[in-house]
C-alpha cells in the first residue's frame, strides 16, 4: 500500500502521448497486483487457463504494454527482492486482510451476491509461484527489459531514475518520492475507464505526474522532512501515529520537527525513526543492471500466451500487428527525417 501522501500531493494530469519517447521504470509487483485485482470476470473470478492457472496478470502485462509501446513509451519493469525485516508486520497484516477478504468473497458468491463477491474478490489477489517467472518471460519476449532488485523494487527504480537511465518511476504508491525518484508517474498501467468502488459510475483515468524537487519546494521542506512525514503517517516499515494524517504531519514536521516532538513527548513512535530513514536514504540496491529494449518475438509470445495459457491467438496477433505497424511507421519517419 505504501505511504499515503495524497492530501498534500498535487499531480499534473498528462496524456500517454506526452510520454512518447520516455523510459519509465515500472514497479512490477505494484502493477501485477493491480492486474490481478482489476482483471476479473463478473463474479470476481480471475482469468484462468484450462489447468486453473491464473492469467489475469499476463493479460494486463501483454495488452497494456503493447499499448504503451505503441504510444512510444518504453517501460522497464523492476521486481522486488527480499523485503526489509521491518516490513514483516505489514506483510503479515496484508495476509490476514486477504484471508478475511477470501472468506467474505466465498460467502457472497455462495449467496449469489455477484456485486459483493466481486468487491471482496479484488482484495484477495496473491502472487502465486510461477507468476513472476511467466511475467519475466513475457516481458523478455516483448523486448521489454526487467531488473531484479535485491530488496525494494521502488528503491531500485528510484535509483535507476536518479542515474538518468529512465525518465520517471511508474507506480501507484508515493514511496518512490521518499526513495528520491526525481519523477513519479501514476496510472501508467491503468488508464482508461474505471469503475468507482461500490458505485455504478465510471471515471476517466489518465496518467499523473509529480516532480520531486518542485513538490518539495512548494511545501518548503527537504526530502528528509518528507520521509519524516511518511514516518508520522505510516509506511510499509512502521505504523503511523494515530490521528496524524499528511496535513497534520506536514505541520508538525515544519513547525516542531519529528525528533523534537518525540523528545517533548508529543508523539511516541513504535519504531525508531532513524531505522526508517535509513531504509529510504540508504536503500539496498544494485548497480549491476542493464536496460535494453528490443523487437518483440511473436513466436515466443504466442508460445507462452496461446499454447501454454490459452490466450486467443487472433487477439495476440492483432495486438502485435498494430504494434508492428506503429513501430515501422516511426522507424520510417526517422529514416525520412535523416534523409
Amino acid at each position: 500500500m505504501g505511504v499515503d501522501l495524497g492530501k498534500i500531493c498535487e499531480f499534473k494530469e498528462i496524456e500517454i502521448a506526452g510520454l512518447a519517447g520516455k523510459k519509465i521504470a515500472v514497479d512490477a509487483f505494484n502493477t501485477i497486483y493491480q492486474f490481478l485485482a482489476i482483471i476479473r470476470q463478473r463474479d470476481g473470478t480471475p482469468l484462468m487457463d484450462h489447468r486453473g492457472n491464473v492469467t489475469s496478470h499476463l493479460s494486463g502485462l501483454f495488452y497494456r504494454n503493447a499499448r504503451l509501446l505503441e504510444a512510444g513509451v518504453q517501460p522497464a519493469f523492476i521486481f522486488d527482492g527480499e523485503p526489509p525485516k521491518l516490513k514483516s508486520k505489514t506483510i503479515s497484516k496484508r495476509g490476514e486482510r486477504k484471508r478475511e477478504a477470501q472468506e467474505k468473497y466465498e460467502k457472497a458468491k455462495k449467496a449469489g451476491d455477484i456485486k459483493e463477491a466481486r468487491k471482496h474478490a479484488q482484495a484477495t489477489s496473491k502472487i502465486q509461484p510461477g507468476m513472476l517467472d511467466d511475467s519475466k518471460e513475457l516481458l523478455t519476449a516483448m523486448g521489454i527489459p526487467w531488473v531484479q532488485a535485491p530488496s525494494e523494487g521502488e528503491a531500485q527504480a528510484s535509483y535507476i531514475c536518479q542515474e538518468k537511465d529512465v525518465w520517471a518511476v511508474g507506480s501507484q504508491d508515493f514511496d518512490s518520492l521518499l526513495f528520491g525518484a526525481p519523477r513519479l508517474v501514476r496510472n501508467i498501467t491503468i488508464t482508461g475507464k474505471r469503475k468507482l468502488p461500490g458505485r455504478n459510475f465510471y471515471i476517466d483515468i489518465k496518467p499523473e505526474l509529480i516532480e520531486l524537487n518542485p513538490f518539495l519546494e512548494e511545501l518548503e521542506i527537504t526530502r528528509e522532512q518528507l520521509i519524516d512525514i511518511g514516518i508520522l503517517v505510516g509506511t510499509d516499515f512502521n505504523p503511523g501515529i494515530k490521528g496524524i494524517g499528511p496535513k497534520k504531519a506536514l505541520k508538525l514536521v515544519t513547525e516542531t520537527g519529528l525528533d523534537k516532538a518525540i523528545e517533548g513527548g508529543e508523539i511516541k513512535p513504535e519504531i525508531e525513526p532513524g531505522l526508517i530513514r535509513e531504509i529510504f536514504l540508504k536503500p539496498e540496491i544494485t548497480k549491476d543492471y542493464k536496460l535494453s529494449w528490443k523487437p518483440f518475438d511473436e513466436g515466443k509470445i504466442i508460445e507462452l500466451l496461446h499454447e501454454k495459457h490459452d490466450f486467443s491467438k487472433e487477439r495476440i496477433s492483432n495486438a502485435l500487428g498494430k504494434l508492428e505497424k506503429t513501430t515501422h511507421s516511426k522507424d520510417q519517419q526517422s529514416l525520412d527525417n535523416w534523409a
